[in-house]
C-alpha cells in the first residue's frame, strides 16, 4: 500500500475524527505502514521500533507540534505496539536538547521502590529467592514514572497538551494493530507465564492462543486508560482509580489458581504513588573528539560509563587502528568501564556516586593504561578510585555480574527548530512482570529487579541494593551529541546492560570509523562487561577479526542478538538523517517529515 494513505489514516484518527461507537462492530484494523532503515529530509525526523509509532510522531510534527510533543506521542504508541518493552507501567530517560537556549536537559522517570523495601526485598532465610521468582511478581513492581515523564516533558518543552498528544494511540488502541513475527515470538517466549494471570491471557492470547502474524490485535482497555489519563491528567493513576488498580493487582497479583504458579506479592501503597516525582538531573557531559557528549546521570549508569570508555578511548587513533585493535580497545574499554561501573554508581538519593570524578580524563587516563595491545585483561577486572585515581593498579577481584532484562525501547525524535529528544523507557524483562492491571490494559515492570539481591563484590560496599523510596540502577544510556553548539545526532538502544556497549559501538563506529549512521547501528555486535566471557551476534564472530580477537585472549559466547537502536542526526546543509536497525527485532521504522536525498 502506498505510503500516502496510510499517513492520512493515521492523521484522521490523530485528530479524532473518527469515532467508533462502542455498540459497532470492531473496526478494521489499521494498516502497518512502511518500515524504513534510513530515511534523509527535512522538517524534522522520528526513529523507533515501530512503523505504526513512527508514522504517529511524524503527523505530530506535521500537524505543529515539536520534538517533545512527538516523543511523548510516539512513546505512548509504542505502548500500543511494543508493549512488552514499554508502556505507562514502567520508567524511563528522557534527555531533550533546546534549540532556543542551546540547553541539553533531562527527565528521570525511574521507577522506585516501595517504601517497605530494604535491603533484604529479595532475601529470605538470608538467601536470595529464585529470580524467576522475582521477575514474575509483585514483589519486583516498581512505582511506575512514565506518566508523570510525559506530562513534564510536555509542560517543560512542548506546544500541546497531554489529551492532544495522547489521542492518536489511544485510537491506535482502539482500532489496532497489525500484529508480526516480533510480536508473536515475544508472545511465545512469554506464552507460559502469560497464561497464569487471567488479564494477560486474554490480552496477548486471543482466543486462548497465540496471536496470528497478520492478525489484528486491538486493545481498548489500554484505549480507555489513555482517555481517561487525557481527561483527568496523571493524577489519574498517582491520585486516582487508575493508581488503586495498579496497587491492588500489585499486593494481589491475581493469579490463575489452575495455573500452579508461586507469584509473590508486592507492598505497594497509594501513598508509594501519590508520592511518586520524576527528577531533573544535570546531565552527564563530557569532550570527545571535540564534540561534546551528553547523557543520562546516576542512578542511571549510562553516561558514566559511555562516559568513562570515551575517555579511556581517547588517547588511541580509533580511526587509524585497524578493525581487530579498534574492537579490541572498544572490549577492554567496556570492561574496564563496567568495572568501575559496578563499585560506585546506584542512585544518588541514597549513595556518594563520585559522578564527575568518573567523568574525568585523569581518572580514564589511568585506566586506559591497563590496556595491552596484544593481552587482554583478566576478569573480573576490580573497581578503581575514581576520587584517587593511581596508575596501572591492574588487579582482579571476586563477583559476578549483576544481571538486568534485555528488553526496553528507544526512540529519537528531531524537528524542525532544531529541538531534540532521545529518550529509552522500559518495564524491564521482556513482558515486564507478566501481570496485565485488570480492565487496564497495561502491564506492570518487573523493574525492581535491577537492583542486586545481595553485593556483587564480597566485602566491597554495593550501592545498588534495595531501599525505601530508592531507583534500581539502569543502563539505559540516551545520547545526544553536539558539534559547536550544535545537534548532531542523537542515539540510544534497548538491551538491558547491552545498551551500554551498544550505545558505545555505535558512536565510535560512526564517530570514529566513519560508517553512516545507520551502518554503524547495524553493524555486528559483542558486548564485554567485565565477564570472563564476551556476548557476541553470529555475525559478529563470522568476521575475520574474531578469530585475531581469540587469538589475543579474548573468549566469546553466542547470543542471538544485542540490542535495537535508534538515532537521528543532522547534516550540515540542515537536512535530517533517522536511521534504525535494518534487521534486529525485525528491523526499525525511521523517517523524516520532507523526504530530500
Amino acid at each position: 500500500m502506498p505510503a500516502r494513505p496510510v499517513r492520512l489514516t493515521l492523521a484522521v484518527l490523530m485528530s479524532g475524527a473518527l469515532i467508533v461507537p462502542a455498540a459497532q462492530a470492531a473496526p478494521r484494523g489499521l494498516p502497518e505502514p512502511p518500515k524504513e532503515a534510513e530515511a534523509v529530509g527535512f522538517g524534522g525526523a522520528v526513529s523507533s521500533v515501530d512503523p505504526y509509532a513512527t508514522q504517529i510522531g511524524l503527523d505530530v510534527l506535521r500537524r505543529g507540534g515539536n520534538a517533545a510533543d512527538a516523543a511523548v506521542a510516539v512513546a505512548a504508541a509504542l505502548g500500543v505496539t511494543e508493549p512488552y518493552s514499554a508502556g505507562i507501567g514502567g520508567g524511563g530517560y528522557f534527555v531533550h536538547y533546546d534549540a532556543k537556549t542551546g540547553e541539553v536537559e533531562t527527565i528521570d522517570g525511574r521507577e522506585t521502590a516501595p517504601a517497605t523495601a530494604d535491603e533484604d526485598l529479595f532475601l529470605e532465610n538470608g538467601k536470595p529467592i529464585p529470580f524467576d521468582e522475582a521477575v514474575t511478581s509483585g514483589l519486583g513492581v516498581g512505582v511506575p514514572g512514565t506518566p508523570m515523564t510525559w506530562q513534564n516533558a510536555l509542560e517543560k518543552w512542548g506546544r500541546k497538551d497531554l489529551a492532544e498528544v495522547l489521542r492518536p494511540a489511544e485510537r491506535l488502541a482502539r482500532q489496532g494493530f497489525v500484529v508480526d513475527e516480533t510480536f508473536r515470538e515475544q508472545t511465545a517466549d512469554n506464552e507460559e507465564r502469560f497464561r497464569a494471570f487471567p488479564a494477560t491471557r486474554d490480552l496477548f492470547l486471543p482466543g486462548g492462543k497465540l496471536p496470528e502474524v497478520g492478525s489484528t490485535l486491538r486493545n481498548p482497555d489500554l484505549a480507555d486508560t489513555y482517555r481517561e489519563l487525557a481527561r483527568g491528567g496523571v493524577n489519574a493513576l498517582y491520585d486516582g482509580e487508575i493508581g488503586a488498580d495498579v496497587v491492588r493487582t500489585v499486593n494481589e497479583p491475581p493469579v490463575d489458581p489452575a495455573a500452579n504458579r508461586k507469584v509473590r506479592p508486592g507492598a505497594m501503597t497509594t501513598d508509594d504513588l501519590s508520592g511518586y516525582r520524576t527528577l531533573e538531573h544535570a546531565p552527564t557531559h563530557l569532550t570527545y573528539r571535540g564534540l561534546d557528549v551528553y547523557g543520562m546521570a546516576p542512578g542511571s549508569s549510562g553516561g558514566t560509563t559511555v562516559g568513562e570508555a570515551l575517555n579511556i578511548l581517547e588517547g588511541t587513533d580509533l580511526a587509524a587502528a585497524d578493525k581487530t585493535q579498534y574492537l579490541h580497545r572498544f572490549l577492554e574499554a567496556s570492561k574496564i568501564s563496567f568495572a568501575d561501573r559496578n563499585r560506585w554508581v546506584g542512585d544518588p538519593e541514597f549513595s556518594d556516586v563520585p559522578t564527575e570524578q568518573l567523568l574525568d580524563q585523569d581518572f580514564a587516563d589511568s585506566r586506559a593504561c591497563l590496556i595491552s595491545d596484544d593481552s587482554v585483561l583478566p576478569t573480573p577486572v576490580a573497581a578503581g578510585d575514581p576520587n584517587r585515581p593511581q596508575d596501572c593498579q591492574a588487579r582482579t577481584a571476586d563477583g559476578v555480574e549483576p544481571y538486568e532484562g534485555p528488553n526496553t525501547t528507544h526512540l529519537a525524535v528531531a524537528d524542525a527548530e532544531g529541538n531534540v529528544v532521545a529518550y529509552t523507557l522500559t518495564i524491564e524483562q521482556t513482558g515486564g512482570s507478566g501481570i496485565v492491571v485488570p480492565g487496564r490494559g497495561f502491564l506492570l515492570n518487573n523493574e525492581l529487579t535491577d537492583f542486586n539481591f545481595t553485593p556483587v563484590t564480597p566485602g566491597e560496599p554495593d550501592p545498588n541494593l534495595p531501599g525505601p523510596g530508592k531507583r534500581p540502577r539502569s543502563s539505559m544510556s540516551p545520547t545526544i551529541v553536539l558539534q559547536d553548539g550544535q545537534p548532531l545526532l542523537a542515539v540510544g538502544s534497548p538491551g538491558g546492560a547491552t545498551i551500554i556497549t551498544t550505545v558505545l559501538q555505535s558512536l565510535t563506529g560512526r564517530l570514529d570509523r566513519g560508517m553512516s549512521l545507520v551502518d554503524a547501528i547495524a553493524e555486528p555486535r559483542a558486548s564485554q562487561r567485565n565477564a570472563a566471557t564476551t556476548e557476541a551476534e553470529p555475525a559478529f564472530l563470522a568476521q575475520p577479526e574474531a578469530e585475531k580477537l581469540k587469538a589475543i585472549g579474548h573468549q566469546f559466547k553466542t547470543t542471538a542478538e544485542i540490542g535495537a537502536a535508534t538515532g537521528v542526526e543532522r547534516l550540515p546543509d540542515g537536512r535530517w538523517i533517522a536511521a534504525a536497525e535494518r534487521e534486529r527485532r525485525g528491523g526499525g521504522a525511521a523517517a523524516v517529515v520532507t523526504p530530500a536525498r
